[in-house]
C-alpha cells in the first residue's frame, strides 16, 4: 500500500466531502459521524465527481444526477450492486492519509504509438489546449516532452495554436502540431489552419472527439470533424478501434510535408487509451522521395532560349523560393540581374544588396515596380502571381515552380518549367554561363532608384498632424534598431502595408498571413517563430523574434501575451495604436462610404503587458521612440512597445 496525505486533521468538518488525489487515483474524502472515509471519486453512472457533492440525510449524493451512496461504505441504498470502491484511511499526527495499491506501470497505448510516430517524422512542437476529450492523447504527448523529444506550448485560444503552427511551417518547412478538444476547440483551430492551407505551410491538427459509441447521436460537443475539416485538410482521418495507428500517423506526416498543407487526425475519447503493447511506431524511412527534381530537358532548353533573347531580365522571387535563395542570389550576381520580391517574400534578398530591388505590388516600393516595367524578360521563381503582387502579364515570362498546378495558374506564361527551384536555377546558371551571356549591368540604376526612394522616405519622417507618430518614422526607427537578422511576424492592415513600404530588410526573415490575410496573425505567429529559435538549426537558433501589429490585430489574441510570459519567450511586439481599424476606415473613405464602426475602445496596452509579467512601454512622441525600442529589444523576455500612431499618416 502507498499512503498519500489527503487533508489536515481538522480540515474537513462533520458532514463535509472533498475531492483529493492519491497518486493518480481520484478520491472522495468524507467525514461522517466523526469518521474519515475514502471512496473512489467517480460516480459509476456518469463519472460525476462525488467530492463535489454533499451528504444529505446521511447519504453521499452525486452532484450530477443525484444518486446516493453511503459516505463510509460506498454502498448504494436498497442493495444495488453499483457501490463505490473504498480505500483505507489513517489519521496520523500530521494529517489524514489515504492508502492505495501501487500503480501499475503505464501500458503503451494508441496515443503513444501516434506520438512516437510524429516525433520520428521530425515533429518537435505541439501548441494546444488540454481538455476533457483529449486527455489520453495529451498524456502521451506529456511522456514525449519528458524524454525531450517534444516541446509543448499551452495557449489561451486554439486559434493562436493554429497560427503558431502555420508560422512555424512557413519558417522552417517542417510541420508542428496543434492540439484541441472536440467541438469548439477543434473549430477554433480552423482559421489558423486555413492560413497554413492557402500559404502552403505543413501543419498537423490533433483533435479530440466524443466517444465513438455516441457518435451520430447528438452528444455534447459532437461535431462531424472530418466534414468540418474537409476543405482545409488535404488529409483527415479518424483513429478508430481497429485502425493501424502508426500508419495513420505516417500518412498524416507525409501528406503535410509533401503537400505543404494540413493533415488532421481525429481521436475519439476512448480510442486514445486503447492498449497497443506490440504496435511499432512509424518512421519516414522508405516513405519519402528525393524532392530535388530537375526540369525536363525540353523545358530547360526553352527557358534558356527565352533568357538568351533578353537584355534587361528581372528575377521575381516568391515565398515558394525561400529555401533556394543561395542559388538565386548566385545567379543574379553572376549575370547582373535585378531581383524583386513579392510581399510574402520580403527579406529573402537584402534591400542593401546591390541587385535587391525591394517588394513589388501594393505593399511595395517604386524601386521594384520600376525595374519590372523596364524589363524585357521576367524569370519568376516560386510566386503564385497574386493580384496584390501585380506581376505584369504582358512581359515574356519564364516561370519555375515545384508544383505543376502553380504553373500558369492565373494566366498563360511563355515558358512554364516544372522542377525544384534550387536545382533548376543551378542548371540555368550553368547553361547561361556556357552560352556566355552578358546582360546589361543595372547595378547603378538600382542604386539610383534606391537613392530616389530613400530621399522620399526621409522627406516623410517629420510629417506631423498632431495625431500621433507617422508610419515612415516608426519603421525607419525599427529598421535602425532591430537586429539585422531578426525574424519579424507582421499582421494585417495599414501597419503591414507601411512595413512593406518603409522597412528595409537586411538578413531579416518576414512572416505574414499571405493569401488569407488574417488579422491577429502576428502575435501567435511570433510564438511559432520563437520555438524555432530554441532548436539547434543554425538557420534560426538564437535569433531575435519581433512581431508588428495594429491595435485591431493585437486585440484578436491579446490574452496569449500571457503565454509569452509563461514560457519566458524573448519576443518584442511593436504596436501601432491609432484607435481604429485604419485600413477599413481608409477603404470607406476611398470608396465614398461613411466611416462607420471602425473606432476601437482600447486599454493601455503597455500596462497590460506589465500586468502579464512582461515589459510594457508607451511611446507618445517621436523623440521617445528610439530609446523605447532599444530598451524593449534588449529585454530578456516578452516586451511590448505601444506607439501612439497617426491613422492617416501611413
Amino acid at each position: 500500500m502507498v499512503w498519500y496525505k489527503a487533508a489536515e486533521i481538522e480540515e474537513l468538518g462533520e458532514g463535509r466531502v472533498k475531492s483529493v488525489n492519491a497518486g493518480h487515483r481520484g478520491v472522495c474524502l468524507t467525514r461522517h459521524e466523526g469518521c474519515y472515509s475514502a471512496l473512489t471519486n467517480a460516480c459509476p453512472h456518469q463519472g460525476g465527481p462525488l467530492g463535489e457533492g454533499s451528504i444529505e440525510n446521511g447519504w453521499l449524493r452525486c452532484p450530477w444526477h443525484g444518486w446516493d451512496f453511503h459516505p463510509r461504505t460506498g454502498q448504494s441504498p436498497d442493495g444495488h450492486d453499483d457501490g463505490l470502491e473504498t480505500f483505507p484511511v489513517e489519521v496520523r499526527e500530521d494529517g489524514v492519509y489515504v492508502g492505495v495499491a501501487p500503480e501499475d506501470p503505464h501500458a503503451r497505448d494508441a496515443s503513444d504509438v501516434i506520438a512516437e510516430t510524429l516525433t520520428n517524422w521530425g515533429v518537435r512542437w505541439v501548441f494546444g489546449m488540454v481538455g476533457h476529450s483529449n486527455l489520453g492523447l495529451a498524456d502521451a504527448l506529456r511522456r514525449r516532452t519528458e524524454t525531450g523529444e517534444l516541446g509543448y506550448v499551452g495557449i489561451r485560444h486554439e486559434g493562436a495554436a493554429a497560427f503558431a503552427v502555420s508560422a512555424y511551417g512557413k519558417l522552417t518547412g517542417r510541420p508542428a502540431a496543434c492540439l484541441a478538444i472536440a467541438g469548439p476547440g477543434a473549430t477554433n483551430l480552423l482559421t489558423g489552419l486555413w492560413d497554413a492551407n492557402v500559404d502552403r505551410a505543413p501543419a498537423i491538427a490533433l483533435t479530440g472527439q466524443v466517444q465513438s459509441q455516441v457518435l451520430g447521436r447528438g452528444a455534447f460537443q459532437e461535431i462531424d470533424l472530418e466534414a468540418a475539416y474537409g476543405g482545409v485538410a488535404q488529409f483527415s482521418a479518424s483513429v478508430l478501434h481497429d485502425s493501424h495507428f502508426a500508419e495513420l500517423a505516417n500518412l498524416a506526416c507525409k501528406r503535410a510535408i509533401l503537400g505543404r498543407g494540413v493533415s488532421h487526425l481525429v481521436f475519439p475519447d476512448e480510442v486514445q487509451t486503447l492498449p497497443a503493447p506490440d504496435a511499432a511506431a512509424g518512421t519516414p524511412e522508405g516513405r519519402m522521395p528525393d524532392l530535388h527534381t530537375a526540369p525536363s530537358p525540353a523545358s530547360l532548353d526553352a527557358a534558356v532560349e527565352a533568357l538568351e533573347a533578353a537584355e534587361r531580365p528581372v528575377i521575381i522571387v516568391g515565398h515558394g523560393a525561400r529555401f533556394a535563395m543561395a542559388e538565386i542570389v548566385a545567379l543574379a550576381e553572376e549575370f547582373n540581374i535585378p531581383v524583386v520580391t513579392t510581399f510574402k517574400a520580403k527579406g529573402q534578398i537584402s534591400d542593401a544588396h546591390p541587385l535587391g530591388c525591394g517588394v513589388l505590388g501594393r505593399s511595395g516600393t517604386p524601386v521594384a515596380s520600376w525595374f519590372m516595367n523596364e524589363s524585357d524578360r521576367l524569370l519568376v521563381l516560386g510566386s503564385s502571381f497574386s493580384n496584390h503582387t501585380g506581376i505584369t502579364s504582358y512581359k515574356p515570362i519564364v516561370q519555375v515552380d515545384f508544383e505543376a498546378e502553380a504553373l500558369g495558374r492565373r494566366h498563360a506564361v511563355d515558358v512554364p518549367v516544372l522542377g525544384e527551384i534550387g536545382v533548376t536555377v543551378g542548371l540555368l546558371r550553368e547553361r547561361l554561363r556556357a552560352a556566355k551571356l552578358a546582360f546589361i549591368d543595372q547595378r547603378e540604376e538600382v542604386a539610383s532608384r534606391w537613392a530616389i526612394w530613400r530621399e522620399e522616405k526621409r522627406s516623410r519622417l517629420d510629417d506631423d498632424m498632431g495625431k500621433g507618430i507617422n508610419s515612415a518614422a516608426i519603421f525607419d526607427a525599427l529598421g535602425r534598431k532591430a537586429p539585422s537578422d531578426a525574424i519579424i511576424a507582421v499582421d494585417v492592415g495599414n501597419n503591414t502595408y507601411s512595413f512593406g513600404r518603409y522597412f528595409e530588410a537586411r538578413e531579416h526573415t518576414i512572416l505574414m498571413s499571405g493569401y488569407l490575410g488574417s488579422i491577429g496573425f502576428s502575435l501567435p505567429a511570433a510564438m511559432g517563430a520563437w520555438v524555432a529559435t530554441q532548436e539547434d538549426d543554425p538557420a534560426f537558433k538564437g535569433r531575435k523574434v519581433i512581431s508588428v501589429s495594429g491595435d485591431g490585430g493585437l486585440g484578436q489574441y491579446l490574452a496569449d501575451f500571457t503565454t509569452w510570459a509563461k514560457y519566458g519567450m524573448n519576443i518584442t511586439h511593436v504596436l501601432l495604436n491609432n484607435g481604429e481599424l485604419g485600413k477599413i476606415s481608409k477603404e470607406q473613405r476611398v470608396g465614398g462610404w461613411d466611416v462607420w464602426q471602425t473606432g476601437l475602445h482600447n486599454p493601455n496596452f503597455a500596462r497590460f503587458a506589465d500586468n502579464c509579467g512582461g515589459l510594457g512601454i508607451r511611446v507618445e512622441t517621436l523623440d521617445e521612440l528610439d530609446a523605447a525600442l532599444e530598451r524593449a529589444l534588449a529585454h530578456e523576455g516578452p516586451a511590448l512597445v505601444e506607439i501612439m500612431a497617426d491613422a492617416l499618416l501611413f
